[in-house]
Parts: structure tokens; C-alpha cells; sequence
């Protein structure tokens, strides 16, 4: 008898304010590369990266992040860090993941930005001890100096695994700006999303002053 592969679980994480087409264009990549069995979006209610700006209310984006993957079912939204209090740090949030998936391999995914930026986070090694791998989305013209990066974190460069990804110039910031403005975004968003930004005015005005 053939033993049973191990699930491969993808993380991604974000405070998606709004989820837009690139982020289910480079989560879907992810899934395909690495050969992941469905992959976990991990809405953070509030980020620590992020306490320089207004986030809409969790419930918010839990709503367009509901209706943004809804058709697909290799797409999963956790509760994790909804569900708890905060704050809310990524390495506790994959330990949770981790110990409700008892025997699975996590693979954690992030950009080459943020690889970058690990350093900065809290309790980085105990991403690194709790994840198989990490997904790195690398975008064209983006580069990351590995050799410094490792200087920090021995044994790193066997974990990640790169992502093709395409060059998609879609952020949150910018959407959310058209909205204010009143400019187009309907093909930057996945159609029920934008059907119930419109229908509810979300983003019609500034929460970021």
C-alpha cells in the first residue's frame, strides 16, 4: 500500500481592503506551483505592519472576501485571527493553523517585498521552524538579496519556494482612491465584490485621514 501523501496547506495573508482580481490571480498561481491541496486566506483584522493608516471593519472585507471566493472551493477563508484577540502576529496565527492541521506541511505565502522585510517581524524563526516551505511571489524586475537575508536566517534559502507571477499593477490603496473619486474600478475587482461595493458605498469616503 502507497503511503498517503501529506496535505500541502497554502497561508496567505492580508487585511484585503478590498480582495482584487491580482490577489486571486497570484493565489491562484501559488496553488498551481506548488502543488497545494487549497490554500487558507488569512483576513487580518487588524495589522501590526499596518498601524499608520485606518483599515475598514474586519467585517467589512470578511463580506467581499466571502463573495470573492465563494465559486472556488481550493479557496478557504480562516477565522484564525477573527476569532481571537489581538494583536495578531503571523507566526502564532501558522502555529494555530499548524496545530489544527495536525500532520500537514504549511506553506506560507508572502511577497519579495515583504522576504525583504522579515527581519522586521515578530518572532521570525518561529515562521520559519512551523512552515515546510515558503511561497515567495516574486514579481518581475523585484529582487532579493538572499546572502544578506540568510545572515539573519540560516537555512532560509532551502525553504523558499519562488512563484512566477505576473507583473499586475492592482493594490488596495489605489482602488480604494478611485472609488473616493468616483473612477472606474469595475474590472479590478471580482464581480460580486464590486456589486457590493457599489450596492453599500463601501469606500465612498476617506477612512484613511
Amino acid at each position: 500500500m502507497m503511503a498517503q501523501q501529506q496535505s500541502r496547506i497554502g497561508v496567505f495573508g492580508g487585511t484585503f481592503d478590498p480582495p482584487h482580481l491580482a490577489h486571486l490571480i497570484l493565489a491562484d498561481e501559488a496553488l498551481y506551483q506548488l502543488d497545494l491541496d487549497f490554500i487558507l486566506w488569512v483576513l487580518t483584522p487588524n495589522s501590526p505592519l499596518k498601524n499608520d493608516r485606518m483599515i475598514s471593519p474586519w467585517q467589512q472585507r470578511y463580506e467581499l472576501l466571502n463573495a470573492a471566493l465563494n465559486d472556488n472551493p481550493d479557496f478557504q477563508i480562516s477565522r484564525v485571527d477573527i476569532d481571537r484577540p489581538g494583536p495578531h502576529y503571523t507566526y502564532e496565527t501558522l502555529q494555530i493553523i499548524s496545530q489544527e492541521n495536525a500532520g500537514a506541511d504549511i506553506i506560507f505565502l508572502m511577497g519579495g517585498d515583504s522576504l525583504n522585510d522579515l527581519s522586521k517581524w515578530k518572532n521570525p524563526h518561529d515562521i520559519l521552524a512551523v512552515c515546510r516551505e515558503i511561497g515567495v511571489m516574486q514579481r518581475p524586475g523585484f529582487s532579493n538579496d538572499l546572502l544578506e537575508i540568510e545572515k539573519f536566517f540560516p537555512g532560509l534559502q532551502q525553504k523558499i519556494v519562488w512563484i512566477d507571477c505576473p507583473l499586475i499593477e492592482i493594490s488596495g490603496s489605489e482602488i480604494r482612491a478611485r472609488l473616493r473619486e468616483g473612477r472606474p474600478v469595475r474590472f479590478f475587482l471580482p464581480p460580486d465584490v464590486f456589486e457590493i461595493i457599489t450596492a453599500k458605498q463601501f469606500y465612498a469616503q476617506s477612512i484613511e485621514s
